[in-house]
């Protein structure tokens, strides 16, 4: 029931998102922005031919960097914020990398690493790692001291602590910095699409540009667009999963 409210709700965001799509093409009335409906008519005609493998490079390229700053930002995390030592050792470098902008970076990734998928996963992965690294650590930080003691009593290993304390204690702020950095991640990612690439939403979104196909351009938004909906429900739908002694 909970699931068919949430679907409704997206429906009404998407009814009102091309509603004012539409007003502003009626608004404007110029080629430039073509009305949603052209828009849409245009997409069922080339999604398969065309903007099909576009979206898939992006979305395995989006996916893997997110779960390679999975794999390396919550054991840090969880570390940083259980054992002091760590935390006091690691903050100083995270507190030093964190700020510079990813984006600054990727000429220097293009020279050491190419300009093929390693480079473009790396920069998704950077993005959201620190995030993640933080997040968690802040997690495991606003435990009570007090959660420790009866396992510490029955002479819990870390194991146990790490399985049944630590991972749900960090959880909702794990999520939450996933959602903070999946729209600057895709953001990014369209821009790194424009250099050295035949294929991905941001080749496809600028060519269609270049070409003055805007109906084309328009497509490729709206699949980008969808992409991030899809990304963000699976978030939403992990987190009611996991979380879920916070919908009680």
């Amino acid at each position: 029931m909970i699931e068919q409210r949430r679907g409704v709700w997206y429906l009404y965001g998407i009814l009102i998102f091309f509603t004012l799509w539409y007003m502003a093409a009626s608004l404007v009335n110029l080629p430039i922005i073509p009305t949603p409906w052209i828009v849409m008519k245009n997409l069922l005609g080339i999604f398969i031919p065309k903007i099909l493998i576009h979206g898939s490079y992006s979305l395995w390229r989006i996916v893997a960097g997110v779960i390679l700053a999975v794999i390396v930002g919550v054991p840090v995390g969880l570390c940083m914020g259980y054992f002091p030592k760590w935390d006091r050792a690691l903050s100083p470098i995270v507190y030093l990398t964190y700020p510079i902008p990813k984006i600054a970076l990727l000429p220097i990734m293009m020279l050491l690493l190419g300009l093929g998928e390693v480079s473009k996963i790396l920069m998704i992965f950077l993005i959201i790692v620190f995030q993640v690294i933080i997040a968690v650590r802040d997690g495991v930080k606003s435990i009570p001291k007090e959660t420790y003691y009866p396992l510490y009593s029955l002479g819990a290993t870390f194991s146990n602590i790490f399985r049944e304390i630590l991972i749900p204690a960090s959880m909702p702020k794990f999520l939450t910095s996933i959602r903070v950095a999946m729209a600057t991640a895709i953001s990014v990612l369209f821009f790194t699409e424009t250099f050295g690439t035949e294929y991905g939403m941001g080749y496809f979104i600028m060519d269609a540009w270049m070409r003055v196909n805007y109906l084309e351009m328009y497509s490729g938004i709206v699949v980008l667009s969808c992409m991030g909906l899809v990304l963000f429900g699976v978030i939403d739908y992990l987190d009611r999963k996991i979380c879920h002694w916070q919908y009680k």
